[in-house]
């Protein structure tokens, strides 16, 4: 890669290894595909396209790249062998997932996201729709709140009960969250970095993952100091100040893959 193609790719590697886990449910798998698109600008530089923005002209190889893979556009057979209980998990289909979290988690136009998947905009249009759809359609969670700021708090309570959740706690500091767990286990954990007695909402996630096995999703103003490639990173990171759109989409890709996990899980038992 040409020390030009490094310095314009650089600067957008946050965003799409934030995007690529998301899409992928797992820190592992999703940035495996964001060096194998590394490696192919090694290989040819002139695949990244200069007549586009650089983060659009990133994206677009990304999804070359993602979509290259055959089991990414189909549905998963060890899945689909367990019956029908599994076919709910198999309604968020990928095309629609892929528009909505380029809308959602990373703010792209329309006329972006039909750039970076390669399609007409009135398609773009039925996929977020569709999503949106299929999103209203999943079963509804228990959602604890970790978050030291009211106000905030109340908005993530509305957006998630919205969508059919339920919130079954909201709590201000690391000591109050474990408390929160060992009394209802919750399906999902939406986390602030910064809790109200200066304690951290890594910690508290630590404490509770020894005690229960759960999806979790950070919000934080600052996600470059979790995407530090230093340690574990999370999967699912939601960037300050955020929109609903992007809460609704995290939360289901988190439970989205948290359910697949669990019934594969039960299957191999």
């Amino acid at each position: 890669m040409s020390d030009s193609i490094s310095d314009i790719v650089a600067p957008q590697l946050p965003t799409l290894r934030r995007f690529s886990r998301a899409l992928n449910g797992s820190q592992q798998r999703g940035d495996a595909y964001v060096v194998a698109l590394l490696e192919m600008l090694i290989a040819d530089h002139r695949a990244f396209r200069r007549d586009l923005p650089p983060k659009l002209s990133l994206f677009q190889l990304y999804m070359r790249v993602w979509n290259a893979v055959p089991i990414n556009g189909e549905s998963d057979p060890s899945v689909e062998e367990i019956g029908a209980a599994d076919r709910q998990i198999e309604t968020l289909t990928p095309r629609p997932r892929q528009a909505f979290l380029l809308a959602a988690l990373e703010n792209f136009a329309t006329r972006e996201i039909a750039a970076v998947l390669e399609c007409p905009e009135s398609e773009i249009r039925q996929l977020v729709d569709a999503a949106g759809k299929e999103i209203s359609a999943q079963i509804a969670a228990k959602i604890l709140i970790i978050e030291d700021e009211p106000v905030i708090a109340i908005e993530l309570e509305a957006i998630v009960t919205e969508i059919g959740h339920r919130v079954c706690g909201v709590a201000a500091t690391r000591g109050e969250a474990v408390a929160l767990v060992e009394r209802v286990e919750p399906g999902l954990i939406l986390a602030d970095i910064q809790l109200a007695d200066g304690s951290s909402g890594i910690d508290a996630a630590h404490d509770i993952l020894q005690r229960i096995q759960t999806p979790l999703i950070f919000i934080t103003a600052y996600p470059e100091r979790l995407l530090t490639g230093d340690r574990v990173e999370p999967t699912f990171i939601i960037t300050k100040p955020f929109k609903p759109e992007m809460i609704k989409a995290m939360v289901s890709q988190a439970l989205f893959f948290d359910l697949r996990a669990s019934t594969k899980r039960e299957a191999a038992a």
